[in-house]
Order: C-alpha cells, then sequence, then structure tokens
C-alpha cells in the first residue's frame, strides 16, 4: 500500500519524490500548489512510510505499482510532477500513454552514457553511506554552514539557503528508507528509456533541469529530449539536482502553467 497525503482542493496534481526522499521533500511548495489544486504527495514502495514491493523492483515495477494507486484512488489521468527517479517515473507512465495527464519532470534519471552511469552509482552510494554513518550527528551538521555545504554539495548549489529542517528530514529519509539500495541498483541496471513516438504525447510534457546539477549532468537532458521529442525543456539556472529547493517559485509557476486547463 502506498502512503500519501492530500492538501487543497481544485483539480487534483500527484508528486511523486526522487531516491531516498518522501513526500516532505515538496513541503517547500506544497502550500502554493494546494491553494490551487488538490495535491497528492506519495511515498513511493520502501520509501517514507509506504511498505517495499514485494518481488523484483524495478523502474518497470513502480511504474506499475504507482499505476495501481491511481486506479484505487481514482486519479488515472491526473497530472503530475517527479523529482528524479520519480520524474524518471512519471516518463514511463507518460510513454505508456492513458495513465497520466499534463507531466513535469524534474531532473529525471537514467539517460547517462559510459562513464556518466558510473558516477551516479558510485557518488550516490558514498553519499548515503556518509549520512549513515553519520545519521547520529545530524542535526548538528545540518545547524553548520561549512558542514552542510560539504554534505550537501551534490544536491545543491546554495544548501545554506535551504531550510534545516527539510534537509534534516531528506538525510534522515535517506539514511533509513529499506528500498534505497535495491531502487539504487535497478536505476543502475536499466536500459535507457524506452522512447516515445513523435505525436504519441496527448498532454503537455516539460522536461525541467538544473543547469547545476550534479546527480544526473545537464549533459543528459539533451539525451532525454531527444527520446522524447514532444516534450519541452526547461532550464533551471543557478539549480541543481531539486528545482523545487532551489527555485521554489519558478518550480510552482512552471507546474501551475503546464498543468493549467486548456480548452
Amino acid at each position: 500500500m502506498i502512503n500519501y497525503i492530500r492538501r487543497g482542493q481544485g483539480k487534483s496534481l500527484l508528486l511523486v519524490h526522487g531516491l531516498g526522499s518522501n513526500w516532505r521533500s515538496w513541503r517547500g511548495i506544497i502550500g502554493p500548489l494546494a491553494a490551487r489544486r488538490t495535491v497528492v504527495a506519495i511515498d513511493l514502495p520502501g520509501f517514507g512510510k509506504s511498505p517495499p514491493l514485494a518481488g523484483t523492483v524495478s523502474v518497470e515495477t513502480l511504474a506499475d505499482a504507482l499505476t495501481q494507486f491511481l486506479r484505487e484512488h481514482d486519479l488515472i489521468g491526473t497530472d503530475a510532477v517527479g523529482s528524479s527517479v520519480g520524474a524518471r517515473l512519471l516518463l514511463e507512465l507518460a510513454r505508456r500513454g492513458g495513465v497520466v495527464g499534463a507531466v513535469v519532470s524534474l531532473g529525471p534519471g537514467g539517460f547517462w552514457v559510459g562513464w556518466e552511469r558510473t558516477l551516479f552509482q558510485i557518488s550516490t552510494w558514498i553519499s548515503v553511506r556518509i549520512v549513515r554513518m553519520l545519521h547520529f550527528a545530524m542535526p548538528s551538521i545540518i545547524g553548520r554552514g561549512w558542514s552542510r555545504r560539504l554534505l550537501l554539495a551534490q544536491l545543491s548549489p546554495r544548501p545554506a539557503a535551504l531550510a534545516p529542517g527539510l534537509l534534516l528530514e531528506e538525510m534522515r529519509s535517506r539514511a533509513t528508507a529499506p528500498s534505497f539500495n535495491v531502487v539504487l541498483r535497478a536505476l543502475v541496471r536499466e536500459p535507457t528509456p524506452q522512447a516515445a513516438v513523435v505525436g504519441q504525447l496527448q498532454r503537455p510534457l516539460v522536461i525541467g533541469w538544473g543547469r547545476l546539477d550534479r546527480v544526473c549532468l545537464p549533459r543528459q537532458a539533451a539525451r532525454a529530449q531527444q527520446l522524447f521529442p514532444d516534450a519541452r525543456l526547461h532550464w533551471f539556472e543557478h539549480c541543481g539536482h531539486y528545482p523545487h529547493w532551489d527555485a521554489p517559485e519558478e518550480t510552482t509557476r512552471l507546474i501551475l502553467e503546464v498543468t493549467a486547463d486548456r480548452e
């Protein structure tokens, strides 16, 4: 069963977090979005309060679980926003067709080639190992500017500007998520995402990328757009892997624009 929260009123909007996170990763923009939409933010299987998937864990099985959640809650066709692995899952659902509506995909993983795949695997594994080792001292680390910058250099170019509570929740989630390792392995072993056919997408798709993303390198954006030729690419200047952290107002505007009702 997938854990979720619901906020606001209006047309539904699904939020799908990234690797190691939970629904609270979105808390900086949930309020402004909920003023205009009914926001449904989930914990992916094996993260937050959602139990892990039984059996094989892959992009396909995670996408299947997400589709089942949408069916159970009468949300098929809802607009959706994803970050990192959540963004990758929404691209898969958009490619399948008929599952989600308009999509904003922020820094999707899976478009690496050669050494980029190894870099992602090693850097992500080292970072989570450090977080687990220093879990007991995390409040103190987050509370100091210099140690916060060192710990979060891969995720954000300006960690000192981020709310300490948000960062502490993120690090605790990474340290304790039971499915972190298995989802990381699945991402690394997955082949390049399948391409969508030109004209296949019936609703808007925007792929957002931070110019300073050190997790999914900016050069990968061109490959993503090539495989999803109907998508529009939106660049977030001075942003890292999580535009909803580094540029919450811009991210909110983009989401509301892309998911706006159209005649």
